[in-house]
């Protein structure tokens, strides 16, 4: 953890008179206040791709301009063996993070159970996020010490040549980001690390999250107000989650090329109506002027605001 000083501000400014993990110095010789941020280092590990992945770094910091965290991103692109575990291990230990967080798809592979390896003997907090196959290494993950957060609903790409090229990847992936995002899928995902970072900044030893996020935490989390937008949410989420079920089926148990073809294409088409309801779902909420805004204040306090042209504020 590193200390960042911001001298001097103001104390007459009401801005920063509740700001919460900050250690305020009054000096009353100056009518100065002197904050002293505690900085989280967290670092991040990627393996291959999930839809939980791309964005996560940002779901903590959407506008750039916390300065309570310090982010450093290590990914080994699309590929995960072991040796690229190996690397980004080392790599992420040579920024000390006081934080890990490790993408990939099926986290029991052995990819990333050796970057898990590499980062719980530095004695580094992580945490797992992954899909539904992750299930598996739960144990394992347990056992080490770490925590996870399984998303359900990040369904397997249709990853056949006869059917994947660069478009249909980014567009599946396009889908299946507005369907996490309108679910309440990340919302569980920032508001956990976030709750880790906060005690970190503390001083205590951080409790970290064993989650399998299904549908009905992931409604519960989206903060939704219409009951149709939440039907209608969760019901996205059940359709991306079920698209897992073809995408293994024709990429792994069915050999005919026009059998398997037919499977991951309707697979990617289930995804695509997902997304649409996820979008009429967000849409029902944005015609009430009821949709809930969360953003970071600078400092890491959660704001939030539901009437488009109020001001966020934070919870009293």
């Amino acid at each position: 953890m590193i200390i960042s000083l911001i001298i001097p501000i103001l104390d007459s400014l009401p801005a920063f008179r509740n700001c919460v993990n900050i250690l305020s110095v009054i000096s009353s010789s100056l009518h100065t206040r002197i904050l002293i941020i505690l900085v989280v280092k967290i670092g991040f590990g990627k393996l291959g791709n999930i839809g939980s992945a791309p964005l996560i770094e940002f779901l903590l910091d959407e506008r750039a301009d916390r300065k309570d965290i310090e982010a450093c991103v290590v990914s080994s692109g699309a590929k995960m063996g072991m040796e690229h575990g190996t690397e980004i291990g080392e790599k992420l230990g040579e920024f000390k993070p006081d934080l890990a967080i490790v993408t990939s798809p099926n986290a029991a592979l052995h990819g990333p159970e050796k970057l898990r390896e590499l980062l719980m003997e530095a004695k580094i907090p992580t945490i797992v996020v992954s899909d539904s196959p992750a299930k598996k290494a739960i144990p394992d993950i347990e056992k080490a010490g770490a925590g996870y957060l399984i998303v359900e609903a990040d369904a397997m790409i249709g990853a056949r040549r006869e059917f994947l090229d660069p478009t249909e990847m980014a567009n599946f992936n396009a889908d299946l980001l507005k369907v996490l995002t309108v679910t309440g899928v990340f919302n569980i995902l920032w508001e956990e690390i976030d709750k880790v970072v906060q005690s970190i900044q503390e001083g205590q030893l951080p409790t970290l999250p064993r989650l399998v996020i299904n549908k009905e935490k992931a409604v519960e989390a989206s903060g939704l107000n219409n009951p149709y937008a939440k039907a209608k949410a969760m019901a996205a989420h059940e359709i991306a989650r079920k698209v897992a079920d073809l995408t293994v089926e024709g990429c792994f148990s069915v050999k005919e090329p026009q059998r398997y073809t037919l499977l991951i294409a309707a697979a990617h088409e289930m995804m695509r109506e997902a997304a649409k309801l996820a979008d009429e779902a967000r849409e029902i909420d944005k015609a009430e002027d009821m949709l809930l805004r969360r953003p970071h204040y600078n400092d890491g306090a959660i704001l939030s605001k539901r009437k488009l042209l109020e001001q966020p504020k934070k919870p009293e």
